[in-house]
């Protein structure tokens, strides 16, 4: 619960010291590398390998997060006509890739940790090409928008940091292995700093709409974390594995949203992407509570079994 509890308090900062906080308002894109090149330095060539093992759940996971996230934003903004402003920005969430602490959710869930990896591995390096291009299609019509300068911001936010994590890791194993216990934590914190920055930008509009915004950002979770389940239930996946597409799918990288959305949409359309940071957490929380418990019940009904 200490990464949501983190983030909650980065909004807070940001609401009631809105004027302080907007002095370091051009720290978003480096926060961001900050989170992604922790992100690479947690990854190694290995974590790449279960694409030619097991193609099919990697597969199945991409394309969920790519077909029903950015599908579901379309339906939540329509069914709660949203205004143009906070329409794109959701939009923007749900054609972004997997969120960063998906992988610290898919453990505790008592997911498939190693497809955790793999799926938020290849949905991050497809981002730069998916992520404009769906973003403008779906969102052109509410804001417009340069898919072609978003791609190589998130080339640069994205890519060129998880790259380099991945390289640093490799020239320095050992010394990237002690303080791997360290990134969850130092990546929630720049995302906090990141949502703290995003609802100082925002204040006045989170007074006018963010009540709204939390409704269509948690319908859009909890819808993305459901449908996910169903495609891994549906195409005959291990329960471990379904858990983690579930994850995969309902956890986006939202602070890369927010950042995107500060740099080329409007601070409003920044909004979704920051409290859905703090929201995914929180129900990622809870969800691996509630795997965790269905665990336990399921084991004891199997010990009574026996008996």
């Amino acid at each position: 619960m200490g990464f949501p509890v983190l983030v909650i308090i980065g909004g807070i900062i940001g609401f009631s010291a809105s004027d302080a906080v907007l002095n370091i308002s051009s720290w978003v894109n480096p926060l961001l590398g900050i989170v992604m090149f922790a992100m690479g330095l947690t990854l190694q060539p290995v974590d790449f390998a279960l694409v030619a093992k097991r193609p099919l759940p990697v597969l199945i996971g991409v394309f969920a997060q790519y077909v029903i996230m950015p599908l579901l934003a379309v339906f939540v903004v329509w069914i709660l006509q949203l205004p143009a402003e906070i329409a794109a920005g959701v939009i923007l969430v749900g054609c972004a890739p997997g969120g960063t602490s998906s992988n610290v959710v898919s453990y505790l869930s008592r997911g498939d940790v190693a497809l955790s990896v793999t799926m938020t591995s290849i949905s991050t390096l497809l981002a730069p090409i998916l992520t404009p291009l769906l973003t403008l299609w779906l969102a052109g019509q509410y804001m417009p928008l340069n898919a072609g300068a978003m791609a190589i911001s998130i080339v640069q936010m994205v890519l060129v940091p998880v790259i380099g994590g991945i390289v640093v890791r490799m020239i320095f194993p050992k010394a990237v292995t002690k303080v791997l216990g360290l990134l969850p934590w130092i990546s929630v914190i720049a995302i906090s700093m990141i949502v703290a920055i995003v609802v100082a930008g925002s204040r006045e509009k989170i007074i006018e709409a963010g009540l709204l915004v939390l409704l269509a950002v948690m319908i859009h979770n909890g819808l993305g974390y459901t449908l996910g389940y169903l495609a891994g239930k549906f195409t005959g996946q291990p329960v471990a594995s379904r858990r983690t597409i579930a994850i995969e799918v309902g956890m986006q990288n939202s602070g890369l949203a927010a950042g995107l959305a500060a740099q080329y949409m409007s601070p409003m359309s920044a909004l979704p992407g920051a409290i859905f940071s703090v929201w995914h957490n929180l129900s990622g929380a809870i969800l691996a509570a509630l795997c965790r418990t269905a665990d336990k019940r399921a084991a004891q009904k199997a010990a009574l079994a026996e008996a």
